[in-house]
């Protein structure tokens, strides 16, 4: 078991000879979940275009964790600052902004990944607080998550929102990574019913899940937070994935600045 006790964490902006490196990581994700068209659009702009939000992790010269954080004009017209599309809207908003010169007037994570090898260790504890120590440095009291809860993908037909409100004997979320947020101070909001939308041919599917995705209706997928709708008629299938907004304040917010 590696010794988690001799890792560092710096943001991005602090070591910006791994920028190109935080990819270097054992993952875990779903197939599909490389199919966002958001993400495959922006998400590797990330790390370049905001390393003051974006932590990493080392141990020795090994990358084995990234934590993506992007800031956002929550104000703007037509915006919200906990939008249902979640996910896919702040990093788009974010891109938009950037792009635009915009300053951003809260910030958002996108992403805390842990190597494979050292999972269950605390380091997912260690990287959300470096993000939020991150943003807070920035000036913002706020950190938002549309968090992907890590044990939905066992009750796929259980909605979002009475999933959220199964505790535990102690209070706190049955769900591993919502406990590891409430843990560290976050508050739960409210659902995002649409924040990832991943479509694609039945062929694409196919090749993604290797199911044979041969019948209309709902598709239960290996690692999908809830059924993927197919319809064979049209050769497509869309997964729209809920998430939840989670708030945290931030050693900034404490001080009541922005």
């Amino acid at each position: 078991m590696p010794n988690t006790d001799a890792i560092l964490i710096t943001t991005l902006a602090e070591r910006s000879e791994l920028i190109t490196r935080v990819y270097e990581i054992s993952e875990i994700w779903p197939a599909f979940m490389r199919h966002d068209p958001v993400a495959v659009a922006l998400l590797d702009l990330v790390p370049e275009d905001f390393p003051r939000y974006c932590v990493v992790a080392t141990d020795g010269e090994r990358v084995v964790a990234r934590g993506l954080c992007v800031p956002f004009d929550a104000e703007a017209e037509g915006r919200e600052e906990l939008p249902d599309q979640g996910w896919d809207r702040v990093l788009a908003w974010a891109s938009h902004d950037r792009r635009l010169g915009r300053p951003g007037t809260t910030a958002s994570a996108l992403e805390i990944t842990v190597d494979a090898e050292y999972l269950g260790q605390g380091l997912s504890y260690r990287m959300l607080g470096a993000m939020r120590d991150a943003v807070g440095r920035q000036g913002f009291g706020t950190l938002l998550a549309p968090v992907r809860p890590t044990a939905k993908h066992r009750h796929p037909y259980v909605p979002m929102t009475e999933y959220i409100g199964r505790l535990r004997a102690d209070g706190l979320p049955v769900d591993p990574w919502l406990r590891v947020h409430v843990k560290s101070g976050g508050r739960i909001e409210r659902v995002a019913p649409a924040s990832m939308t991943i479509g694609g041919s039945l062929a694409q599917w196919r090749r993604w899940t290797g199911l044979p995705f041969d019948r209309d209706g709902e598709v239960v997928v290996d690692g999908a937070l809830v059924p993927v709708e197919c319809g064979t008629g049209h050769d497509y299938a869309v997964y729209v994935e809920p998430n939840v907004w989670v708030r945290h304040r931030t050693r900034t917010g404490d001080s009541d600045i922005r």
